[in-house]
Formats: C-alpha cells, sequence, structure tokens
C-alpha cells in the first residue's frame, strides 16, 4: 500500500478506537490474568486486539497482522512485503497500576522496516504519530504538531523502563552527565525522545518487534535513531523471531553513545 497521511489518519482512528474501549475498562473494577509467560492480561487487551484487528482487516483484507495477542493466528507467507504490526496494549503492567503510562501501538511494516506508527495514550490524552517522509506528529486536543528530535548532549536527559529497571541499565546511565533520569511506561519513552523532552532511552532487557515497531517510525521520522547495540537498525523482517535484541533510543550523536557502551 502507498504511504500517505490518508492512511496515517486511518491508522491514527483506530488506534483512538481501541483507546476508547481500553479507557472504559480502565475507569472500572477489572480482572488481571497472566499468560503463559506470566505477563499480565486484561479484558481491555483482549477487547483492544478485537477492535483492531476488526478494523484492519475491514479496511486492508490483503495484508497480515502480527499482534501480540494473537500472534499464534499469524500468517506468515507474505510478510516479505509487508505487515501490521500491533500490541493492542502496551504497558499493561501501568495499566493495571493506574499510573496512565499505557499505549495503543501499531505499526506498518514493509520490506522489514516500520514505515508507519502510531501510538495513542488514551490516558494521557496525546497521541503520537508518524509516516515514512511525511513527517512525525504530536496531536494533543484536536491539535496536531509536527515533533523533531531536540538533542540536550549535556547534561543528558534518559528516560528508564519504569517496570523493567536492571543494574546494567542503572551502570550504564552512571557514565553520563545527567540532568534527570526519569522513569516512564510504555512507549511513550521513545515519542518523548521523537517530541525532544528527553535524549536516551536504553533497554537491556527483553522486548518484542510489537513493543517497539510503531515508536520507531515515530523516533525516526523525528531524526532520532532504535538501533541494537552494534548500531543497526531494529529490524522486523524476520517475525518468527518476535524477540528484540538490546537497543539504545537516543537522539545524541552514535559515537557519544558507544563511547559509554564501550566502558559499560
Amino acid at each position: 500500500m502507498d504511504l500517505s497521511l490518508a492512511l496515517l489518519n486511518q491508522i491514527e482512528t483506530i488506534s483512538m478506537m481501541a483507546g476508547k474501549a481500553i479507557m472504559e475498562i480502565y475507569q472500572k473494577d477489572f480482572q488481571v490474568d497472566f499468560k503463559q509467560d506470566k505477563s499480565p492480561l486484561t479484558e481491555a487487551d483482549q477487547v483492544a486486539n478485537r477492535i483492531i484487528l476488526s478494523e484492519l482487516r475491514k479496511r486492508f483484507p490483503e495484508t497480515p497482522i502480527l499482534s501480540e495477542e494473537s500472534s499464534e493466528y499469524f500468517q506468515q507467507h507474505d510478510t516479505a512485503k509487508q505487515y501490521f504490526l500491533v500490541d493492542p496494549l502496551d504497558g499493561t503492567k501501568e495499566f493495571i497500576k493506574k499510573n496512565d503510562e499505557f499505549t495503543v501501538n501499531i505499526a506498518l511494516i514493509q520490506n522489514g522496516e516500520s514505515v508507519l506508527g502510531v501510538v495513542y495514550a488514551p490516558a494521557l490524552h496525546v497521541l503520537f504519530s508518524a509516516c515514512k517522509r511525511l513527517g512525525a506528529f504530536r496531536i494533543r486536543e484536536n491539535q496536531r504538531q509536527s515533533i523533531q528530535v531536540k538533542p540536550q548532549q549535556t547534561p543528558v536527559r534518559i528516560l528508564v523502563s519504569r517496570s523493567h529497571l536492571d543494574a546494567k541499565t542503572e551502570q550504564f546511565i552512571s557514565k553520563f552527565d545527567l540532568s534527570q533520569s526519569t522513569p516512564l511506561g510504555s512507549s511513550l519513552k521513545m515519542c518523548h525522545i521523537a517530541a525532544g523532552d528527553a535524549d536516551l532511552y536504553p533497554r537491556f532487557g527483553p522486548t518484542s518487534l510489537w513493543d517497539t515497531a510503531a515508536a520507531q517510525a515515530i523516533l525516526e521520522e523525528a531524526g532520532g535513531m532504535m538501533v541494537k547495540l552494534d548500531g543497526e537498525r531494529l529490524s522486523y523482517a524476520n517475525p518468527r523471531q518476535v524477540l528484540n535484541e538490546e537497543f539504545i533510543a537516543t537522539s545524541l550523536e552514535w559515537s557519544l553513545v558507544l563511547d559509554k557502551l564501550k566502558n559499560n
């Protein structure tokens, strides 16, 4: 399919439909179950997944969809061309804690690259989106604003995972001259770098393809990068391998980051 602002608008609309359903559940008591890998699962994950898959299939019936909550049904025969990559509720732990830091993530993958992404945080009333060569945006109060990274260089503004901070990350960030180290949930971390509000997010723990794809499209279109520790971009060319390698999301010069990694 051709990349366009009209296509981006359609994906934004779908994400907001899912976000509305999520908020209806968020505002009441809900049950928490656990998947085989012991990660939490709520009714909101499942409802959002049904809405997104239904809308994507209705509008784009020929395009495969890989979603966290229904990955077992993914047909991989045509993913060399393109597929949608979906996390219906990124940050389920934050949803359960009711700290508002959860998102709906939808990305379009073409030739292994995330070329369109939408990250919607319904409890925070903010949506981030991007389409390759067409810009990156933040939408608040129905106002669309173009966003661009604004690297501070020094002191560095670092974001860390609110629920997955580990010793390796703490050791790495200790090597920087910090103005702040802020915990934040879900893929909002990459979006804040894209909007110029932070400089660096190191992730040394496990993540999956659906955790990163939408935010990567936004960060890259805003002028940042999301790369493995060898400097190569995160790739989505092999959806059979759903786990990402360790990565760095940043607006800084790679040489500055690499210098700290070598001594980590």
